[in-house]
């Protein structure tokens, strides 16, 4: 059995180790990657309850984080979750380390342009050349994307400071302490040590870019969270960096053939949150499992459909009215722990648990789920 993997980023190589990870022999598992967008320099956060097979690439886990929402600072446990930390370069050695350790992988440098059904297989166009797989897993292409909800923007500052301004054992989730006119803006820390942390300024907008002007204001905005929030007077930024996700309740159609989509474009990323790290490991472990017992790569978990309701929901509600957002983070971290939260996040709490935890969400977000209810 022939497998392709198009793409080396999170997704491919997510599901590179968990291909290494099964002790059933599948074949060779080639990887394609053209290095457009260099791993290393990336990073994710993430929680989870459980032990993960890319744990050994964590590098700061946290039992606790802080919110600042309503006026009011708590410092949140995370019961039975822990958040982690896992940056490019460990993540890509600690991929590397697995399937060499397999034997059956090859690398291969190139441009994907193109994947498309081929006999009982798939043929993938790399660099104006044909490679013919059984299985193809299309990080790269993907299909018709579904229309987004909304729109994830993020810039982050790299800081350090003259002086110890930052708690290391305790990363800040969301500070509303920003102005919200524009969309429903927080600020993220996540700290590297006293003196270190990334500083980033997160909004839920309805469209994709505000242009230059949003850009100015995003930095201004971190400049005066670090100045007149955080009292930090010296400090320089290393590095800046930036993104925009494309955020959908919609389900996504993966399958063409012998081809499934993976990653953020098989729609990975948690809409009403935009993490989508343990989302990707998840459904590479199910991928895997699949192909192994089965011969085939499809039987994947579905995700039940209430889940979908609320996110869309959320967002709908977020992108008319800003102000929401921060009322209904009050209202669901109103609480000692997170554990709640997190496994409503998870899509892994029961409809009685879910029912507990949003009475008293504002009832605007009750008239949009009752309009997608229609």
């Amino acid at each position: 059995m022939r497998i392709l993997i198009a793409g080396g980023g999170l997704s491919g190589l997510s599901l590179a180790a968990h291909l290494a990870a099964r002790p059933e022999p599948l074949g060779s598992i080639t990887v394609v990657d053209d290095a457009s967008r260099p791993i290393t320099q990336a990073g994710w956060a993430s929680w989870s309850d459980s032990p993960g097979l890319l744990d050994v690439a964590v590098s700061r886990t946290f039992d606790r984080f802080r919110v600042h929402v309503g006026g009011r600072e708590r410092i949140v446990d995370l019961g039975a979750y822990r958040y982690r930390f896992v940056r490019g370069d460990d993540f890509a050695a600690a991929v590397g380390r697995m399937t060499s350790r397999h034997g059956g992988f090859t690398f291969h440098s190139g441009h994907v342009s193109d994947i498309r059904q081929a006999g009982q297989g798939a043929e993938v166009l790399v660099d104006g050349e044909a490679m013919y797989a059984n299985w193809v897993f299309d990080s790269v292409l993907g299909l018709e994307p579904p229309r987004a909800d909304a729109w994830l923007i993020f810039r982050g500052w790299h800081v350090r400071t003259a002086a110890p301004a930052f708690d290391p054992a305790i990363p800040t989730l969301f500070d509303f302490r920003t102005a919200q006119s524009r969309a429903a803006s927080f600020l993220y820390v996540l700290p590297r040590g006293p003196q270190e942390a990334l500083v980033e300024h997160t909004s839920f907008a309805s469209t994709r870019s505000h242009g230059v002007a949003y850009v100015k204001e995003q930095r201004y905005a971190l400049g005066e969270y670090l100045s007149g929030v955080l009292g930090i007077r010296d400090c320089t930024v290393g590095r800046e960096e930036s993104g925009s996700l494309p955020l959908s309740a919609h389900a996504v159609d993966r399958r063409r053939g012998s081809v499934l989509t993976i990653g953020t474009k098989a729609g990975m990323v948690k809409a009403s949150t935009g993490y989508a790290f343990e989302r990707i490991q998840t459904d590479s472990a199910a991928i895997a499992r699949s192909l192994a017992t089965l011969g085939h790569p499809f039987d994947l978990p579905k995700s039940p459909h209430r889940y979908r309701v609320f996110d869309a929901a959320l967002l709908d509600v977020i992108t008319r009215d800003p102000a929401q957002l921060e009322r209904v983070f009050a209202t669901l971290f109103d609480r000692s722990s997170a554990e709640p939260v997190l496994r409503f996040l998870d899509e892994a709490s029961s409809v009685a648990q879910e029912g507990r935890l949003l009475a008293g969400l504002p009832p605007s977000l009750y008239r949009a789920v009752a309009r997608r209810h229609r």
